[in-house]
């Protein structure tokens, strides 16, 4: 019950996190791009690199934290359900262009900033 708590209230906190992100990015940059999705995908990538590094560095593999911070607050912050979504509105708008450069940048550009984060963190702590 307890690792539920901590993925449920993780999961609370992440999806704050991402709704104020992604309405800060429209009020900055419109809609016309979902900007806000995209940096969010691009952070939290970076961001569960660096945790399970430190989880496993220096924290002794706690599953608290990894329930808590990965499962939760990165499940609740990062967004590829909307992702789609919004992968399918591109298409919709015949925006075939941006819908290439949004799906090769999320997936291509999220895999390079797991592994900084992964590696950046493995190297502060070795």
């Amino acid at each position: 019950m307890r690792l539920t708590l901590f993925a449920a209230f993780g999961g609370a906190v992440g999806s704050v996190a991402r709704y104020l992100t992604v309405s800060a990015a429209v009020r900055l940059f419109g809609t016309d791009f979902p900007w806000g999705t995209f940096g969010v995908n691009l952070l939290g990538s970076f961001a569960i690199g660096a945790i399970m590094a430190a989880i496993s560095g220096w924290f002794g593999g706690s599953n608290d934290l990894r329930v808590l911070l990965v499962t939760g607050f990165l499940g609740g912050f990062t967004t590829f359900s909307a992702f789609s979504f919004e992968m399918l509105q591109l298409i919709e708008r015949k925006a075939f262009i941006a819908a290439f450069l949004y799906a090769g940048g999320s997936v291509g550009l999220s895999l390079v900033a797991v592994t900084i984060g992964y590696a950046a963190i493995k190297a502060v702590a070795a």
